[in-house]
């Protein structure tokens, strides 16, 4: 399942949402090189997340190995600016495109009830949320953490607590057979989630390369706690009539 699109209108400008865009777009090109090496592995051992070393559960020296001839070596010092580093990092072009696809798909929307410094706060707070839940999961982890999955995890929760009936348009890939439908944002995103969840729980304990499924459950579960406490109450009334008065049309169009 792959979301295209939503049918949600927004109220204001998505400025933070465009703006995160933007940064994340900014570390690929200017410090990760758009991939090349040596210019990808320096800044995933520099500015990504290791949960070893920020623990300080690993020694110093450790020798990481990301690929043929390529590793990290773990620092005798926690780096404490990496939880907000490794977020705006990536492994590599689909990961990078991906991430900020669904971004730029729920991020306007839950923008638009919070407004642009909250959304900002909550964003990184959610990311934080993230990277504790990986932590936990696995504090003697050696593998670099890197991306902005846990952050925009916690953003994509607090659209289903928002705006859980809003039509998501989902293309659907059954072996060579493809197809589009429109599902709620309740079930696109629950599905989302229970999927990271059941590939989570087999990861505890266990340091894996590939994904951090614990970051994605943790920044969703994050979105869902501090909506309540980031939502502009009258902007998301707003937001809900202006939607309401959209759809209104397109069912009157439609008859």
């Amino acid at each position: 399942m792959f979301p295209l699109r939503d049918d949600n209108p927004t109220l204001h400008a998505s400025v933070a949402t465009f703006a995160i865009i933007g940064l994340n777009v900014g570390a690929w090109t200017f410090v990760q090189g758009l991939g090349s090496h040596p210019a990808l592995v320096r800044s995933i051992c520099e500015f990504g997340l290791i949960p070893g070393e920020l623990l300080q559960t690993i020694e110093a020296g450790t020798v990481i190995p990301l690929g043929s001839e390529l590793y990290c070596l773990t620092q005798p010092r926690p780096n404490w600016l990496s939880p907000v580093t490794s977020m705006f990092m990536h492994g590599g072009w689909l990961h990078l495109i991906l991430n900020m696809w669904f971004l730029y798909i729920f991020g306007d929307n839950v923008e638009d009830a919070m407004g642009f410094f909250r959304f900002i706060v909550f964003y990184l707070l959610c990311g934080f949320g993230a990277v504790a839940a990986q932590l936990l999961s696995d504090p003697s982890g050696a593998v670099p953490m890197v991306g902005a999955s846990g952050a925009i995890g916690g953003v994509m929760g607090a659209y289903a607590v928002l705006y859980p009936k809003a039509p998501v348009h989902m293309l659907i890939f059954l072996g060579f057979f493809v197809t589009r439908i429109i599902v709620p944002a309740y079930f696109m995103l629950g599905y989302w989630f229970i999927l990271q969840l059941f590939s989570a729980i087999p990861t505890i304990g266990r340091t894996t390369g590939g994904v951090a499924f614990w970051a994605h459950v943790g920044g969703f579960v994050t979105g869902i706690v501090l909506v309540f406490l980031f939502c502009n109450t009258g902007r998301l009334a707003l937001c809900r009539n202006k939607r309401g008065s959209v759809r209104k049309i397109v069912e009157k169009i439609g008859r």
